[in-house]
């Protein structure tokens, strides 16, 4: 039946003990997840949307910075000084040295006819008139065009100024490096899978694409970017491989090119996934902690409560046996008291033997004899004993008596003598050499006398049980001395040099109940009602010792005013 109590109270215990610590643990874990991802997303997006802008504000500066170039040409010379080869020559070689991204420069008339032209092509006199990028520029005044092939069959792109003075127009257009430009938008590294790249309104390259995509081409993996918008658009897409992508796209040169960076969801969110496998390290770890500590703790709290339940049952059977002891104790009271009336009755009639005695030698009745002397010798043993006897009864019933309890003056030079004198005979029959130290000039003390009593006779009987355990019936000692302490206080120590105490027990002395002697000998009572009766003397309670060499103990207690 126990047993079952036992493993249901387990089962209770390591539950309670799991789930209290894991449940707030788990909380922990996913709230922290929770912001660390959010705040993980948060930078990532955040730190695209910076390198867009970045990049955005970089590709705008050298559009810019071309178009003023080319502007400055325009406004520092006539259409006469640009249709001279040798002018046009000097600008060119002074439009290089300002900025490499320059390939050629060119003049066309109003009818879009290419006047002068300085560049590693031959293209003076060919007719523009019908091209788009002529036409575009002739009615905005400024054109930046997308990636053609033209004439020249070569991928490139071209920034055109117009000019118009007196009713005479004429256009300036100079090429812009294509591979230049080109490596200025891949230059975008982020992570290990990111890449930078630019779209036209159709969807066409107009940068090469790290991961696949040539200049021109349309983007071979459908992606469905965001349509004409303002600032930065982030978004998450898979390709036609089914990897998924972060996007940030926002839209230059009036709306009519695309500026893409994108990376790898995997890659962007790296550090996310590092720390989704550490919180599941932890999560397994720390689990596995909470439910080993919950077994660990639950075995030592129930082998506990099964212990205390053992001391329960056996401070019962001690509870029982003291009830026991105190019945025999209330017994031997009464047997002493009846005890006591059969001796007086002997002590009378010896008294009567002696008178009767005394009156038949002087009648000259009895002469003195051999006889007659051990006659007189047995009456004076049977005196002498039943003296004994009754201050042994008188002791017992003193001892047993159940009164109230009465402080008063004791003196303890007569005081521990009288109580020596009752196990004393034990102690002689256990061959056990009693010897007392008491100063002559000790202050008594004030107390019960019956307590002391108990708490003396207590000492006294387990010394000589500890003596008999060592020495057998010869060589015990007993040594019982009282004396002055100082500040108005005395001392009494009993010392006997018995099998002593160890000192793992030594600490539980004067619990209740604890006991060093087999079942049936002891109950464990005796020395803790003993530190409670010196205590509420107002005295303090000590013991020493050493095991297989003896104990001592000590009591302090305040001499009377």
């Amino acid at each position: 039946m126990k047993e079952h109590h036992y493993a249901g109270l387990r089962r209770s215990i390591l539950g309670s003990m799991i789930l209290v610590p894991v449940i707030p643990f788990v909380l922990i874990l996913g709230i922290g997840y929770y912001y660390f991802t959010t705040s993980i997303e948060t930078s990532t997006i955040a730190s695209m949307k910076r390198i867009v802008e970045d990049h955005r504000h970089m590709i705008d500066s050298f559009l810019r910075e071309r178009r003023a170039n080319l502007e400055f040409i325009l406004h520092s010379y006539n259409y006469d000084d640009l249709a001279d080869p040798a002018v046009l020559y000097n600008i060119f070689t002074n439009l290089q040295k300002e900025s490499s991204a320059f390939v050629d420069l060119g003049i066309f008339n109003e009818e879009g006819i290419h006047v002068n032209y300085q560049g590693p092509y031959k293209l003076v006199g060919r007719d523009y008139g019908k091209e788009n990028w002529f036409k575009e520029v002739m009615k905005e005044g400024y054109y930046v065009s997308d990636i053609f092939l033209g004439f020249r069959r070569i991928p490139h792109f071209v920034i055109a100024l117009k000019r118009e003075v007196a009713g005479k127009a004429w256009v300036v257009r100079a090429t812009i490096d294509t591979y230049m430009f080109n490596d200025l938008v891949k230059k975008v590294r982020i992570g290990k899978t990111g890449e930078a790249y630019i779209l036209n309104v159709e969807g066409i390259f107009q940068t090469e694409r790290r991961s696949g995509g040539n200049l021109m081409d349309k983007d071979p993996e459908n992606v469905k970017y965001p349509s004409s918008h303002s600032g930065i658009v982030t978004f998450l897409q898979k390709d036609e491989r089914g990897d998924e992508y972060c996007y940030a796209t926002t839209w230059l040169k009036d709306k009519k090119w695309l500026l893409v960076v994108r990376q790898e969801k995997a890659d962007a969110f790296r550090a996310l996934r590092s720390a989704g496998f550490l919180i599941i390290l932890i999560t397994v770890i720390g689990g596995g902690a909470i439910i080993g500590l919950a077994f660990y703790l639950t075995g030592r709290i129930v082998r506990r409560m099964q212990r205390m339940d053992a001391e329960k049952d056996e401070l019962g059977q001690q509870l029982v046996r003291a009830s026991r002891l105190a019945e025999i104790g209330e017994m031997a009271t009464g047997i002493a008291h009846e005890i006591n009336n059969p001796l007086q009755v002997m002590k009378s009639e010896q008294g009567l033997m002696e008178v009767i005695l005394s009156d038949l030698k002087e009648k000259g009745e009895l002469k003195e004899s051999e006889d007659l002397k051990e006659l007189e010798d047995s009456i004076d043993q049977i005196k002498l004993q039943i003296d004994r006897c009754s201050k042994i009864t008188h002791a017992v019933l003193r001892f047993g008596r159940e009164s109230e309890v009465v402080s008063t003056d004791i003196d303890l030079r007569d005081f521990i003598p009288d109580v020596i004198s009752m196990v004393e005979n034990k102690a002689n029959v256990e061959g056990i050499t009693i010897t007392e130290e008491i100063s002559a000039d000790i202050s008594p003390i004030k107390g019960d006398p019956g307590q002391l009593q108990q708490v003396l006779i207590n000492l006294f009987n387990n010394a000589i049980d500890a003596i008999v355990e060592r020495h057998g019936s010869e060589g015990g000692k007993l040594n019982v001395g009282a004396g002055p302490k100082g500040d108005g206080r005395v001392e009494i120590y009993v010392k006997d040099n018995g099998v002593g105490i160890s000192p793992e027990n030594l600490k539980k002395v004067f619990s209740p109940f604890f006991t060093t002697k087999p079942v049936g000998k002891g109950t464990g009572l005796g020395l803790s009602v003993c530190y409670g009766i010196i205590d509420n003397m107002g005295g303090v309670m000590e013991v020493s010792s050493e095991k297989g060499a003896g104990t001592k103990f000590t009591i302090d207690l305040p001499a009377a005013a």
